[in-house]
């Protein structure tokens, strides 16, 4: 198939983002263009996001961020052989107002509508910067989402592990709130760690006694932002900053090490690929601990440029583009989702939520 131009739309949570990505016959993709209007001041004095202001967010900016995308790249809707928007999971609002306004597009332009699983985006994002062959095994790590998986392809994902309670960049954020940082929580605590002593506090370690690869940092939360509590000077805030860092990045490297031996022993030397991404992929410590777990285990090491691990359009592009070149399209009835596993059969299989639970929606 030859060249393919996509515009991207991603309205899951806070930020509202358009992109345009150009997909060429040999699956090499090129930005053209990737903005993001951010809601973190309107979120700021909640301490987290506050859906209904999201989505009112989305619905007043999301015309006027489509058009500045496709003029930065310099093209028009005449160009787009495709548009491609996040479907779910998210904020079912704010998803609402991004997958309506690809809709109206393809409606209006007569061009293939791809709904787009926000995690695939970042599944693929990794390959928004440098060659990154398939299949390779990913640590999907953000606010909301948490786990291991294999990715073969675009629309084939397998789950090796995942959260059962809260996801990473949840305990970052709210450990921050704990330590009186301003909202998102994850980068100004990983700045308060700097000068830490991590090994100052004992925090708990989850799940010891299991051999699967699945997260929990519920423990580690609640420790973390007791000790917070307590802290009475900048140092002991720093220390404890220090510490919930290292420890939610080890435990991250640990598991990830424990699935790079499940990888290995099913397609041997032959592919041994790691990839990282999500929001907490931009945290320093992190990528540290995992890229250290790669060398030992033989694996070549990739991420996404810190621009595009947090959510956006780019990678929602991408992954339309990847998608239209496979001739998986989606009709223009397709349904906003709150919550959509990547790997559906292993969701169905071993779900890790309940039912109405709160908590990681993957």
């Amino acid at each position: 198939m030859g060249a393919s131009t996509v515009l991207g739309i991603e309205t899951s949570c806070d930020e509202t983002a358009a992109a345009v990505v150009r997909l060429d016959g040999a699956g090499r993709p090129e930005v053209l263009s990737s903005i993001i209007s951010s809601q973190a001041a309107a979120h700021a004095p909640y301490g987290g996001v506050v859906p209904e202001i999201a989505a009112r967010a989305h619905v007043e900016v999301v015309d006027v961020m489509v058009l500045r995308a496709l003029a930065e790249a310099g093209l028009g809707f005449a160009d787009l052989d495709a548009v491609a928007a996040t479907a779910g999971p998210g904020l079912i609002g704010g998803v609402m107002v991004g997958l309506s306004a690809g809709k109206a597009i393809a409606m209006a332009r007569g061009i293939p509508l791809i709904a787009v699983n926000h995690l695939e985006g970042h599944a693929l994002s990794p390959r928004l910067a440098e060659p990154l062959a398939y299949p390779y095994l990913l640590l999907l790590v953000s606010g909301g989402h948490c786990q291991l998986l294999i990715v073969d392809g675009v629309g084939a994902c397998e789950r090796l592990g995942s959260t059962i309670d809260d996801a990473a960049g949840e305990a970052f954020d709210k450990i921050g709130k704990a330590l009186g940082l301003p909202y998102p929580g994850g980068p100004a605590l990983e700045t308060l760690a700097e000068g830490g002593d991590a090994e100052r506090f004992a925090l708990p370690r989850a799940l010891l006694g299991r051999k699967d690869c699945d997260f929990s940092f519920s423990g580690l939360k609640t420790a973390a932002a007791r000790l917070a509590e307590g802290a009475r000077t900048l140092q002991d805030r720093r220390d404890v900053a220090a510490a919930a860092q290292a420890a939610i990045a080890g435990q991250l490297a640990e598991r990830t090490a424990r699935a790079m031996g499940l990888y290995s022993r099913r397609h041997g030397g032959t592919s041994l690929r790691f990839a990282v991404a999500g929001g907490v992929a931009a945290n320093g410590e992190v990528r540290r601990r995992l890229m250290a777990s790669a060398r030992e285990h033989g694996f070549s090491f990739a991420a996404p440029p810190l621009a595009y691990c947090t959510d956006n359009a780019a990678m929602i592009a991408l992954a339309g583009a990847e998608r239209l070149q496979a001739g998986l399209t989606s009709p223009l009835d397709a349904a906003a989702r709150p919550r959509w596993p990547l790997d559906e059969a292993a969701a169905a299989e071993r779900p890790t939520h309940a039912p109405g639970r709160k908590g990681a929606k993957a």
